[in-house]
């Protein structure tokens, strides 16, 4: 008797495995400082004062909006969070 074949779960049915972080990284910085901001799912690196500033407003107001919609970064598709970022980033 032969056994039928094993399938494999699709990508989007996996769990994700580990832990997810965002980093964020400015390029623009000429005045000498090192700026680090840290919390437990993203970290933000280096930028002017005006860019750092930014960076992590975005950030916060990403995790925000996160929690609104009962997700986690863990979990969040990829399309999505790069709709919640881009809508979070401060004009």
């Amino acid at each position: 008797m032969k056994k039928a074949p094993r399938r494999r779960p699709s990508k989007s049915a996996k769990k994700p495995k580990g832990d997810a972080h965002l980093l964020g990284l400015g390029l623009d910085n000429d005045d000498g400082h090192k700026r680090i901001t840290q919390a437990e799912q993203f970290t933000i690196v280096g930028g002017s004062e005006e860019t750092h500033g930014r960076m992590t407003e975005t950030v916060i107001k990403t995790f925000e909006t996160l929690k609104q919609r009962g997700k986690h970064l863990q979990t969040v598709e990829p399309q999505e969070l790069a709709e919640i970022i881009h809508k979070s980033t401060p004009r």
